[in-house]
This record gives structure tokens, sequence and C-alpha cells, in this order.
């Protein structure tokens, strides 16, 4: 395998990591977000599962072995309410553009249109969530916040 499709391979594990982590998240959100952005958190989480899934397959097609979900992820902050878990929506939305501006970075061709869109959407949504942009989404070295990082436990 070239350099080249050796990095892309990478980003793109990076990416089904952080949708795995992203999904698990949602999970979190739908159980305490109010009812009114049920349908939000709802849209979101199937969103981020599509482009697990999506993923799977790219890293398959180049020749890889798709990292697995974990069985459980440590969240950033306690979430015990609907607006502690518009923060984790929006922060989980964050972490997910970063990823997907490395892959950015890293891919070519086809998957980069396939990046660029994912990073737009997750910057989209974290914009819906939080109610305000950030400077340069996905680029957490140039935003006036940090990133929040989603781990596994398990």
């Amino acid at each position: 395998m070239s350099e080249e499709k050796a990095a892309e391979l990478t980003a793109l594990q990076a990416a089904l990591a952080a949708e795995h982590a992203a999904v698990y998240g949602y999970g979190v959100v739908g159980g305490r977000i109010r009812e009114g952005r049920r349908t939000e958190a709802k849209a979101a989480y199937d969103a981020h599962r599509a482009r697990r899934d999506a993923l799977v397959r790219e890293v398959r097609d180049l020749g890889g072995k798709p990292v697995a979900a974990s069985a459980a992820y440590a969240l950033p902050f306690p979430v015990p309410d609907s607006a502690a878990a518009v923060r984790l929506a929006a922060e989980l939305e964050d972490r997910v553009a970063g990823v997907y501006s490395d892959l950015v970075r890293a891919s070519t061709d086809g998957l980069r249109g396939t990046a660029t869109e994912a990073l737009r959407e997750a910057a989209v949504r974290a914009v819906r969530w939080r109610g305000g942009s950030v400077p340069f989404p996905g680029l957490a070295e140039r935003a006036a916040i940090p990133t929040a990082s989603v781990t596994p436990t398990a």
C-alpha cells in the first residue's frame, strides 16, 4: 500500500472511531434531551449511523479491517438534563468535524468530497445545537473553543 493510501486509511479509521463515539453519545443525548429537540437528536443519530456504515465500507475497500466500536465511552462531563445533552451534542459535532478535517487533508479524489460534506454537516449541526458558530469548524487549533473527546471506557 502506498504511503498516501496508508495515510488515508489511518484518517478513515479515525473518522470511523469518531462516528462510533458520536453514535454512542447521541444515545445519551436522546435519553436526556427535552421533547422539542428529540427529532433533531434522532436525525443527528441517524446521520452518524449512516456515516459510520459508509466508513466501514470505505475502510474495507482500502483493504483495512474497520475499527470496532467500544462497549462504552467516557463522556466529557455529566449529562443529567436537557441543557447538558445539548452541550454534549454540540461537542460531539465539534469532535467529528475535527476528525473529518483531518480526513479532508489526508484524502484524494471522491473521498475528499465526501469528507468535506461530512465536515460541513457536523459544523452545521454544531451551530444548531450551540446557537452560534465558531471560526474554522473542524480546526481546533484555530477555533476559540476546545473540542471534546469522548473516549472508550472499555
